[in-house]
């Protein structure tokens, strides 16, 4: 049984300090008195909240459960006010209390509230600027939490992009070290053989790569194996004993036996293996080179989407802006996550659309939301539209998915902060909120639709 509370126990508590001697009677009498030991439950996830809680020694310790693991959150000292407040809207404990050392808890109902109010004024008005303080402080917490988790997510798809272009770059440089390895020597064998100058002309006049037919119709595997197989069947007719080896590549670069028959014509037959496999190593390192700067090129546009993405390269004032190219350098930063669900794109932006005055930064954190959301709701081979259109004094950007739709019950909480339906640790609730008040800043409105057949977020903006 722990011992009792007196005046002095309770003026140690901020909130409380200075109040008058009824008021802190009056918080005895209804007050309930608990004691906790080391690293004890005080309150569990999911409880009912029905009390706030006044720490008079020791402490508490708030845990999430995010990924299956127990991550600690905010922690409230001795002389702190926690748990439920006057005029408070929370009605579930979200994390798990822990007691840190020996601690001393005043507990008080909330339904003793409407009393304490007719008590004494002052202190509701207190604890008032106390859960304003609180909501505030914990809403620049998990805005910073949801730009955090956004860019984790945003790096993850952006390391997969940059990925693929950099272990293209890396295999064509180990191979065009092979090929120009290759290439003195393949040169000295040919000159061995004393060729004459108009072979030598000819051979070198085939060494570029030649354009492919406009319109030409792609071959298919089966047909350009057959390719292959008659190509390395005519090299091996002139005295070329790995024509298999050097008729894939001859062929990429546009050149079959028609093509080569007038230079085997000028070779004497002992020069041709080391010439044919001269021309299909310059055919190939050319190619290589085009892959390189193809990959480096890809690197680049990343780098200048994600510049364009975070605005890295401008200042952050309202400025006439282009939507669709938000948009784009937006859906650029997703491409990992798009096809990792084989989501089928559909681009319908509208022509000569007249610039918005805004904030890169900012919008690009609204379609961020608006398309993070639509891919987390598609199912693999789901459709993903990205609109825009002009009307009246406004420019409309939207985001819609076939996906299953929003419940009906849902639908009216969407843009409330802190409402989500998302598991633990992967939503905090604020993402359609923000990005409802950055429309809003802008002049703008965000507008839901939602049925079975899919959901559209539809943003207006003031044309600049």
């Amino acid at each position: 049984m722990p011992a009792p509370l007196t005046a002095a126990d309770l003026s140690a508590v901020t909130a409380f300090a200075g109040l008058p001697d009824d008021t802190l009677a009056w918080l005895l009498a209804h007050g309930e008195n608990r004691r906790y030991g080391p690293d004890e439950t005080v309150v569990q996830a999911g409880d009912a909240a029905q009390y706030m809680m006044a720490i008079l020694a020791g402490g508490l310790q708030f845990y999430a459960e995010r990924n299956g693991r127990a991550e600690p959150v905010f922690r409230i000292e001795a002389g702190q006010v926690s748990g439920v407040l006057p005029y408070s809207r929370l009605r579930t404990i979200g994390g798990r209390g822990v007691a840190v050392g020996d601690t001393r808890i005043l507990l008080l109902h909330r339904d003793l509230f409407p009393e304490l109010e007719r008590t004494s004024p002052e202190l509701i008005q207190r604890l008032v600027a106390l859960m304003s303080d609180r909501v505030r402080d914990q809403t620049r917490g998990q805005e910073r939490d949801d730009k955090l988790r956004a860019l984790g997510k945003l790096s993850a798809g952006l390391a997969h992009e940059l990925n693929n272009p950099a272990a293209a770059i890396s295999r064509a440089a180990a191979t065009l070290g092979a090929r120009l390895g290759a290439q003195p020597g393949l040169l000295s064998a040919l000159a061995g053989h004393c060729p004459a100058p108009e072979a030598l002309h000819a051979l070198a006049a085939l060494a570029h790569p030649r354009p492919a037919a406009a319109g030409a119709p792609t071959a298919s595997a089966l047909a350009r194996a057959d390719q292959e197989d008659a190509l390395a069947d005519w090299l091996e007719t002139q005295a070329v004993p790995d024509g298999s080896a050097l008729a894939g590549g001859l062929l990429a670069a546009g050149l079959g036996a028609p093509e080569l028959e007038e230079v085997a014509a000028l070779l004497p037959p002992a020069a041709r293996p080391a010439a044919f496999a001269w021309l299909e190593g310059q055919l190939g390192t050319q190619g290589l080179l085009r892959d390189v700067q193809e990959a480096s090129s890809r690197i680049s546009t990343l780098v200048d989407n994600v510049k364009t993405y975070s605005h890295m390269d401008r200042g952050g004032d309202f400025a006439p802006l282009d939507a669709a190219a938000g948009l784009e350098s937006t859906l650029n930063i997703f491409g990992y996550q798009l096809r990792a669900k084989n989501i089928r794109l559909t681009r319908d932006y509208a022509a000569d659309l007249p610039p918005v005055r805004g904030q890169v930064s900012s919008l690009n954190q609204v379609w961020t939301n608006l398309i993070d959301n639509a891919v987390d709701a598609l199912p693999p081979g789901g459709g993903l539209t990205l609109r825009t259109r002009r009307v009246p004094g406004f420019v409309q950007v939207c985001v819609a998915d076939d996906g299953p739709g929003i419940p009906a019950d849902v639908l009216p909480h969407i843009f409330e902060p802190f409402y989500t339906t998302k598991p633990a640790g992967e939503g905090s609730g604020l993402g359609l909120d923000i990005a409802q008040r950055i429309i809003q800043n802008h002049g703008g409105r965000l507008e839901v639709t939602s049925g079975p057949q899919g959901t559209e977020f539809c943003a207006w903006l003031p044309v600049a």
